[in-house]
């Protein structure tokens, strides 16, 4: 039975996304252009070649071995949709491949499984990140991948691990292949998150030194990054869960152990980001502390200041009252013994603040 997500065919856009058109991914100027290429699972093993024409994919189809359909780039909409329509792909769960962004989720049909994912990778600057939607299908011996980015080669580890193997691939192990491609999502956002990891450490150092507004804002885009890492995890910790409970016809014993291994992989994931999330906020409240610590130092120090000259000041005050009766004013060595005064009074208070502490810096570190 049919179990979409609320809102799965309508169109959210995700944070930071470079996009000319809200579901157009930039690629010099457009949408990424449309390439196809078919790996055929015979006899003598894997093979690939370019989809050339419809009447390739016919013959492909007659020699009825397992075949994996890979699409990258959505410019070529319409061609893509009749090539699903071939495929035997329903039209409910055709639609999410070709409208991107679409929100992660796992999804099943009769015999048909489709899964929404998408490849995160940094931008320009290592606090942004930009994403890519990957949508993969699984019906009984076919599998379709569809990318909307089409730079470089879909899944190049995979695929070369493929193309030098000369065994056999049955239709049942397709489903091996879809837990394959799926983890091979996932284990990208562990380099990611060390990375964000090793950033927000290096980034608490200079907070707790020398703190200044530019840390804070890369504190809060990197949350914001971490909160679009969580955000395409989360959807999946309770369908995964779901998809395994439910036995589905199409993916065998070691499949399903696959996906019960990738559920306990979702929820390290969320809970990395859950933890670096709370180190965001402790790296926030370091920063109020430091800056807080280095206002009280700089109050202090007004202060200290204060406390010295408010004696001398008064001293001065008094002598620059214009009386005629003031005896010290005829005296011939007063000047010099009223700036004695001034001299000792300054120099007492200074030693008992030093002793008292006051002249302690609070902002260094011990």
């Amino acid at each position: 039975m049919l179990r979409l997500t609320p809102g799965a065919l309508t169109s959210n856009l995700l944070e930071q996304r470079p996009a000319d058109f809200p579901a157009d991914l930039f690629v010099h100027g457009g949408v990424a252009p449309t390439h196809i290429d078919l790996i055929c699972f015979g006899s003598e093993g894997p093979s690939r070649q370019a989809f050339t024409s419809h009447e390739l994919l016919e013959a492909v189809h007659q020699l009825r071995v397992p075949l994996w359909v890979r699409i990258r780039g959505l410019a070529d909409a319409r061609g893509i949709q009749m090539l699903l329509n071939e495929l035997g792909v329903p039209p409910t769960l055709a639609e999410p491949l070709l409208q991107a962004p679409q929100r992660p989720q796992v999804d099943c049909l009769d015999e048909v499984l489709m899964v929404v994912f998408h490849r995160l990778r940094f931008g320009a600057q290592s606090t942004s990140l930009v994403s890519d939607q990957v949508g993969l299908m699984l019906m009984p011996g076919l599998l379709i991948s569809v990318e909307e980015s089409s730079q470089g080669e879909a899944f190049p580890d995979l695929t070369r691990w493929l193309i030098s193997s000369h065994a056999a691939v049955e239709d049942r192990d397709l489903d091996d292949i879809l837990h394959f491609l799926i983890d091979d999502l996932l284990d990208d956002l562990f380099p990611m998150l060390e990375r964000i990891s090793h950033s927000l450490d290096l980034l608490e150092e200079e907070v707790l030194g020398r703190p200044n507004p530019g840390q804070l804002a890369r504190t809060f885009q990197y949350r914001s990054s971490l909160r679009t890492i969580r955000t395409q995890v989360w959807p999946l910790r309770h369908q995964i869960r779901m998809l395994v409970r439910e036995r589905q016809p199409l993916l065998g014993p070691e499949a399903t152990a696959g996906f019960q291994e990738m559920a306990e992989l979702v929820e390290l994931l969320h809970g990395n980001c859950e933890l670096l999330r709370n180190q965001c906020d402790a790296i926030s409240q370091a920063y109020a502390a430091s800056v807080g610590n280095r206002m009280n130092q700089v109050m202090k120090t007004l202060t200290i200041l204060t406390s010295i000259f408010a004696p001398l000041t008064m001293i001065a005050g008094i002598y620059g009252m214009n009386f005629e009766v003031m005896p010290e004013l005829n005296l011939p060595y007063g000047y010099f013994m009223v700036l004695g005064l001034m001299v000792v009074v300054a120099a007492v208070q200074i030693y008992w603040l030093w002793r008292r502490g006051w002249f302690e810096d609070w902002t260094q570190r011990g």
